[in-house]
Protein backbone atom coordinates (compact mmCIF):
# COMPACT_ATOMS: atom_id res chain seq x y z
CA UNK A 1 0.00 0.00 0.00
CA UNK A 2 2.91 2.45 1.00
CA UNK A 3 4.17 2.05 -2.48
CA UNK A 4 1.12 2.86 -4.27
CA UNK A 5 1.08 5.50 -1.92
CA UNK A 6 4.28 7.11 -3.63
CA UNK A 7 3.66 6.41 -7.00
CA UNK A 8 0.75 8.01 -6.63
CA UNK A 9 2.25 10.87 -5.07
CA UNK A 10 4.88 10.68 -7.89
CA UNK A 11 2.74 10.21 -10.64
CA UNK A 12 0.69 14.04 -9.43
CA UNK A 13 3.89 16.19 -8.86
CA UNK A 14 5.04 14.67 -12.65
CA UNK A 15 1.60 15.91 -13.68
CA UNK A 16 2.01 19.05 -11.82
CA UNK A 17 6.30 19.34 -13.62
CA UNK A 18 4.71 19.04 -16.74
CA UNK A 19 1.83 21.14 -16.45
CA UNK A 20 3.74 24.47 -15.09
CA UNK A 21 1.01 25.45 -12.95
CA UNK A 22 1.52 25.32 -8.85
CA UNK A 23 -1.86 25.55 -7.94
CA UNK A 24 -4.03 23.49 -5.40
CA UNK A 25 -6.51 22.47 -8.21
CA UNK A 26 -3.86 20.89 -9.94
CA UNK A 27 -1.78 19.22 -6.92
CA UNK A 28 -5.51 17.60 -6.67
CA UNK A 29 -6.42 17.21 -10.39
CA UNK A 30 -2.87 15.01 -10.37
CA UNK A 31 -3.28 13.21 -7.32
CA UNK A 32 -6.88 11.96 -8.78
CA UNK A 33 -5.26 10.92 -12.58
CA UNK A 34 -2.57 9.01 -11.00
CA UNK A 35 -5.06 7.56 -8.72
CA UNK A 36 -7.23 7.00 -11.48
CA UNK A 37 -3.43 5.64 -13.34
CA UNK A 38 -2.75 3.60 -10.69
CA UNK A 39 -6.07 1.52 -10.54
CA UNK A 40 -6.16 0.67 -14.39
CA UNK A 41 -2.57 -0.80 -13.97
CA UNK A 42 -3.63 -2.74 -10.62
CA UNK A 43 -7.16 -4.44 -12.45
CA UNK A 44 -5.63 -8.04 -12.72
CA UNK A 45 -3.30 -7.81 -9.35
CA UNK A 46 -3.98 -9.76 -6.17
CA UNK A 47 -6.30 -8.28 -3.27
CA UNK A 48 -3.33 -7.11 -1.31
CA UNK A 49 -2.14 -4.67 -3.50
CA UNK A 50 -5.88 -2.91 -4.16
CA UNK A 51 -5.99 -1.93 -0.41
CA UNK A 52 -4.44 1.39 -1.04
CA UNK A 53 -7.79 1.32 -4.01
CA UNK A 54 -10.40 1.01 -1.20
CA UNK A 55 -8.50 3.05 1.34
CA UNK A 56 -8.45 6.77 -0.35
CA UNK A 57 -11.62 6.86 -0.90
CA UNK A 58 -12.38 6.38 3.01
CA UNK A 59 -9.76 8.60 4.15
CA UNK A 60 -11.22 11.60 1.88
CA UNK A 61 -14.78 10.43 3.27
CA UNK A 62 -13.52 10.52 6.75
CA UNK A 63 -11.38 14.05 6.19
CA UNK A 64 -14.91 15.73 4.99
CA UNK A 65 -16.99 13.59 7.50
CA UNK A 66 -14.46 15.56 10.01
CA UNK A 67 -14.57 19.39 8.26
CA UNK A 68 -18.38 19.05 8.56
CA UNK A 69 -18.15 17.77 12.01
CA UNK A 70 -15.88 20.63 12.72
CA UNK A 71 -18.05 23.41 10.88
CA UNK A 72 -21.06 22.31 12.67
CA UNK A 73 -19.90 22.63 16.13
CA UNK A 74 -18.33 25.76 14.98
CA UNK A 75 -21.44 26.95 14.22
CA UNK A 76 -22.70 25.87 17.67
CA UNK A 77 -20.35 27.31 19.64
CA UNK A 78 -20.67 30.86 18.12
CA UNK A 79 -24.14 30.83 18.32
CA UNK A 80 -24.09 30.54 21.97
CA UNK A 81 -21.48 33.00 22.30
CA UNK A 82 -23.42 35.40 19.79
CA UNK A 83 -26.80 35.02 21.98
CA UNK A 84 -27.75 36.59 25.59
CA UNK A 85 -28.78 32.84 26.49
CA UNK A 86 -26.46 30.13 26.94
CA UNK A 87 -27.57 26.94 26.09
CA UNK A 88 -24.58 24.99 27.72
CA UNK A 89 -25.50 21.88 29.61
CA UNK A 90 -22.05 20.44 30.42
CA UNK A 91 -21.20 17.02 31.31
CA UNK A 92 -18.63 14.42 31.19
CA UNK A 93 -19.50 10.91 29.32
CA UNK A 94 -17.98 7.71 29.87
CA UNK A 95 -17.77 6.33 26.30
CA UNK A 96 -16.63 3.10 25.83
CA UNK A 97 -13.97 2.48 23.02
CA UNK A 98 -14.28 -0.33 20.16
CA UNK A 99 -10.54 0.81 18.54
CA UNK A 100 -8.22 -0.74 20.39
CA UNK A 101 -4.83 0.51 18.72
CA UNK A 102 -2.85 3.46 20.28
CA UNK A 103 -3.23 4.93 16.42
CA UNK A 104 -6.35 4.83 16.73
CA UNK A 105 -6.79 5.65 20.18
CA UNK A 106 -4.84 8.47 18.74
CA UNK A 107 -6.78 9.56 16.17
CA UNK A 108 -10.42 9.12 17.49
CA UNK A 109 -9.21 11.52 20.78
CA UNK A 110 -7.87 13.85 18.03
CA UNK A 111 -10.91 14.45 16.27
CA UNK A 112 -12.73 14.21 19.29
CA UNK A 113 -11.05 17.15 21.10
CA UNK A 114 -10.36 19.21 18.12
CA UNK A 115 -13.88 19.54 17.71
CA UNK A 116 -15.38 22.42 19.51
CA UNK A 117 -17.16 21.89 22.51
CA UNK A 118 -15.59 18.55 22.99
CA UNK A 119 -12.19 17.47 25.54
CA UNK A 120 -10.77 14.42 26.19
CA UNK A 121 -10.38 13.91 29.95
CA UNK A 122 -9.02 10.89 30.52
CA UNK A 123 -8.69 7.07 28.71
CA UNK A 124 -8.22 4.16 31.15
CA UNK A 125 -5.23 2.27 31.39
CA UNK A 126 -6.67 -0.78 29.93
CA UNK A 127 -7.60 1.62 27.04
CA UNK A 128 -11.22 0.16 26.66
CA UNK A 129 -12.70 3.17 28.13
CA UNK A 130 -12.48 6.88 26.87
CA UNK A 131 -13.67 10.34 29.45
CA UNK A 132 -15.33 13.06 27.06
CA UNK A 133 -16.90 16.43 28.72
CA UNK A 134 -18.93 17.95 26.25
CA UNK A 135 -20.51 21.58 26.38
CA UNK A 136 -23.79 20.81 24.70
CA UNK A 137 -24.63 17.21 26.52
CA UNK A 138 -28.31 16.57 25.92
CA UNK A 139 -28.47 12.85 25.89
CA UNK A 140 -25.59 10.41 26.72
CA UNK A 141 -26.98 7.54 24.91
CA UNK A 142 -27.40 9.89 22.00
CA UNK A 143 -23.95 11.43 22.33
CA UNK A 144 -22.32 8.12 22.10
CA UNK A 145 -24.30 6.30 19.65
CA UNK A 146 -23.21 10.09 17.45
CA UNK A 147 -19.77 9.16 18.37
CA UNK A 148 -19.77 5.22 17.63
CA UNK A 149 -21.43 5.84 14.16
CA UNK A 150 -19.47 8.72 13.28
CA UNK A 151 -15.99 8.94 14.23
CA UNK A 152 -15.24 5.40 15.49
CA UNK A 153 -16.58 3.60 12.17
CA UNK A 154 -14.99 5.65 9.99
CA UNK A 155 -11.75 5.32 11.74
CA UNK A 156 -12.62 1.71 11.57
CA UNK A 157 -13.18 1.62 8.71
CA UNK A 158 -9.80 3.37 7.16
CA UNK A 159 -7.60 1.07 9.68
CA UNK A 160 -8.93 -2.46 9.37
Amino acid sequence: MTKQFLMNLLLMFIWVALSGTFYYGNFLFGFMLGYFILWILAKGENRENKKYFNRVPKAIGFVLYFIYEMIKANIQVAYDVVTPNYFMKPGIVKYPMDVDDDWEINLLSSCISLTPGTLIMDISTDKKVMYIHNMYLKDKDAFIKEIKEGFERRILDLTR
